[in-house]
Parts: structure tokens; sequence; C-alpha cells
């Protein structure tokens, strides 16, 4: 065996780095930090302009050391060959990010149908080139897929500038590669079954979608021969809203059921917990109104991974995430036992929240601009800067700034068609109804039959609707968290 390379002092330094930066959270402040120090440009530069100068000086600084020896990464010491091979999947995963999307957008037109992937052959070989082993260059690239999907979801699905909005997409990704993408890749990249996530947020947020983001972001296999993905990732996610169905149906929409297994059922049904893909999740939306009685069934899901179909006794076993959905806050959730515990436990491996759109506005008045815009060009198929205008100015005429929006991004889609079909939109009733909070605090003391406890209570609970943690409201009103928790609580039994 020769001589093993050594790296000079300043290109180790640079692809620590580069190290640091793949490991990082895309989402996070420290990625863009990263980014600067590999960029050497102005911390006034954009996010982008700083990423497009990492990825040349990195790639400059690959050229060098493959103009001293061999570019195989086994040619280096240990600690070398961590850093060098780092480099060369920083430089994979930008030099293949444009066919990698279009394959997501050819895969979204194309369904749960197979596609073949056109350029597996080159970025096989050019990992192989580098020295990666056979099994390694399929993990990795599967790999890649997988953070350009999460990326994608993560991005042009759950649009917005607020910090809200950040820290949500920031959760997300963690939710789908942990804290440590490095860990994760060597030891869950096929074991997140057990990782349950639990998605609170007000009706018409985007739960659905949070969920979907993660649904469609789990790893998936390369198959070789086929020289494609073993699956579509569109058939990776499947959502039931639990209260569409009737208490006597919905065992069968869960689990499925056998011919003859009850009146009606004249063949044999699957659930969608037999439906969902091993590489996938299911969306439990609406488990906030499920039945105690339901809930023990589902926690031998969450428990063993195994389920029957109503009417046979066969166990099938569930392979795929389990994702659930509520608009009941936690505090109603925990404080009016909602959720059995051992259930609650089960599943809140991970709890997610979503925003209110008020609270993402109030947070970054360009909230609103970014979601018209998302929302229009969804909806028109292409941009449309003139209605984007135009639906605006209603907003601003007829609603003002201060507009609670209490349906939510579900209300602002129907304010952008109602803007299309009358040029008009009066907002809805419900935000100034006597239920409404502030409503109810201004009533209270107008009326002067509103005490102090409650007055503090009401107040707590504006703020929390506003800011939407403890922590937050704690801070504002010089209160500890848990009195502020339990004002909250007090003034949602009112």
């Amino acid at each position: 065996m020769g001589q093993q390379r050594k790296l000079e002092t300043h290109i180790r330094d640079f692809f620590a780095l580069v190290y640091d930066a793949i490991l990082a959270n895309p989402f996070d402040d420290a990625r863009a930090d990263v980014d600067l120090k590999l960029s050497g440009l102005s911390p006034t530069t954009t996010r982008k302009k700083r990423l497009e100068k990492a990825i040349y000086e990195t790639r400059k600084r690959i050229e060098l050391i493959e103009a001293d020896g061999p570019s195989d990464i086994n040619a280096f010491g240990k600690k070398d060959r961590q850093l060098v091979q780092a480099a060369y999947l920083f430089d994979f995963f930008y030099r293949y990010r444009e066919q990698f999307d279009k394959l997501i957008t050819d895969q979204i037109a194309a369904g749960d149908n197979f596609i073949k992937v056109p350029f597996a052959n080159e970025a096989f070989l050019f990992l192989r080139k580098k020295g990666f082993t056979g099994e390694s260059t399929t993990r990795y690239f599967a790999l890649s897929y997988q953070l350009r999907r999460a990326y994608y979801f993560m991005t042009r699905r759950l649009v917005g500038p607020s910090n809200a909005m950040k820290k949500l997409r920031f959760d997300l990704w963690n939710n789908v590669f942990t804290h440590n993408i490095d860990f994760y890749e060597k030891h869950l990249l096929n074991r997140m079954e057990d990782f349950s996530t639990l998605i609170l947020g007000e009706t018409g947020t985007g739960k659905g979608t949070a969920a979907m983001a993660i649904g469609c972001s789990g790893f998936i296999p390369f198959h070789i021969k086929k020289k494609g993905f073993q699956e579509s990732f569109t058939k990776s996610f499947v959502s039931i809203n639990l209260s569409q169905f009737p208490e006597t149906l919905i065992e069968s929409e869960l689990f499925g059921h056998k011919k003859g297994a009850f009146t009606g059922a004249a063949k044999h049904h699957t659930g969608v917990f037999g439906r969902c893909s091993p590489y996938g999740a299911i969306l439990l939306d609406e488990i906030g109104e499920t039945s105690m009685q339901l809930q023990i069934k589902l926690l031998e899901v969450l428990q063993n991974r195994v389920f029957s179909p109503v009417g046979s006794h066969e166990k099938s076993r569930f392979e795929g995430r389990v994702i659930a959905a509520t608009n009941r806050p936690i505090h109603e959730i925990r404080g009016r036992n909602i959720f059995r515990d051992d259930f609650y436990y089960r599943l809140s491996s991970d709890i997610i929240t979503v925003p209110p759109l008020r609270v993402r506005i109030q947070q970054n008045p360009d909230e609103l601009n970014a979601l018209l815009s998302y929302t229009i060009e969804r909806m028109l198929t292409r941009p449309s800067p003139e209605l984007e205008k135009e639906v605006r100015a209603v907003i601003d005429k007829n609603l003002g700034p201060d507009y609670a929006w209490p349906g939510n991004v579900r209300e602002l889609e129907q304010c952008v068609r109602r803007v299309i079909l009358k040029k008009n939109y009066d907002g809805d009733i419900k935000s100034v109804s006597p239920d409404d909070l502030k409503a109810r605090l201004v009533i209270g003391i107008e009326s002067g039959e509103l005490d102090a406890q409650n007055l503090i209570a009401g107040y707590c609970a504006l703020l929390y609707k506003r800011y939407g943690t403890f922590e937050d409201v704690a801070r504002r009103i010089n209160l500890d968290r848990r009195t502020v928790k339990k004002y909250i609580g007090e003034w949602e039994k009112a």
C-alpha cells in the first residue's frame, strides 16, 4: 500500500467548513453563516449568491487536490478522507441538483407511474471515479434525491419569510433527517417508522401541506436494474380525515375489512394502513376527534406495527410513519384529556405547530405578498402581478392591516377567488363575532363584568393566539410560563 496523501492546511480547513455545511439544516442561520465563510463574500450578499460562490470555491479546491494526485478518496488518511468525501458529495449534490429537481416535477406529472432516471449512469460514474463503492454510490444517490425532495416540498409548498415559517421549515427538516444528518445516514435511513409526529395548528393553516412535506420526503431506495427508484414518492403519502366517517365505518377505512365482515361489505377493502408505502407516511387528520376506543386500536399499530382488517384475525404489518394532525391546542389536548396518556406519548415523538396566518403577517408584512403570489400562480399555473396587485388593493381597502384571517391560508385562497369573481372581499364575520378573543375582552371591559383574573387570562390568550408560544407571552407580560399556561387554560374553559 502506497503512502497516503495529506491535505494542505488551508484546503483541510476549507473542507472542514464544507463538512459543516453538509451537516447543517438548510433552514438554519448556521448554514447561511457557513456559506458566507465558504464564499468569502460580504454579509450583504444574498444567500443564493453565497451558495453559488461556495460551490465555485469548493470545486476550485477539488481541482487543486486532483491536480496533485489521484482523486480517489481512499488515497487519503482517515481524517482527510472524511473531509475529501464531504467535498465530493457537496460538489455532486449541487452538480446534479437541477436534474434531481426536474426528476421531481417529472414524477409529479407521471403520478404513481414508474419513471427511469436518465442521468443515473452519469451520476454513478462520477462517484465511482472518486472512489465510492457501488453500495455507497447507490445510497448517496438516493439520499441526494431525498434531500432535494424535502427541500422542494418545504420551500415551494410552504412559502413565506416570517420567522414562524422559517421555524416551521427548520422543524420539518429535522423531523425528516433529525438534527444530525450524519447520524441519520448511518443509523436511521430506513428506520424512521418509529418516529411518529403530531402536527398542531388552527383550521386552514396548512397542516396537511406540512404533513405532505414529511410524507413525500422519505428515503426511497434506487433500483439498479430498473434504473429508477423503487417507487414513486407520490405513492408514499396517504391521508385520511377521521371526522369524515361515522364511528361504525372508521375502523374499516383505517384497517380495511374482509368480504362479509358486516352488512354491506360485499368485497374485500384495503384500508389506509394497508395502502401506505413502507417508504412513506400516513396522515391521520382531525385526530383530536377520535374516541378512546379507537385510540386503543391505533395505539397497537403505533406500538406493535401490526393491524387486522375488520372481520379477520390475520395480522398485517405497517411499516410507514404515522403523522397525526389536530386543530386543538396542546393545552386543551392535555388539560381536557382529549387523548389517553399512553396514546399521546406514543404519538408525539415530535410535535410541530403550523402558525396561523395573522401571526405570520404580524411578524413580517411581506408574508401576505409572498402568499398571494404563490396562491395566484398555483391557481392560474403562471404568475400574475396584475391580479396580485388587485387582490392586495381589495385587502388593504376592505380588511386593513389588523384583519385576523380566522380561516387562515384557506380563507386567503377564497379571498383571491372572490376578488376574481366579484372584485371584492369583506372578510369573515367570525373575525368580529363575540367569540373572538379581542371582542370578548372589549365586551367584558365595557360591560364591567370582567374581573382582574379573567382580564389577565383573556390578555394571555390573545397574545398566545398572536405569538404562538407560552414563552413569548410570558416574556411580554412579565409572568412565568406556568402561570401563563394556567391562565390560558382557564380562559379556554370559560
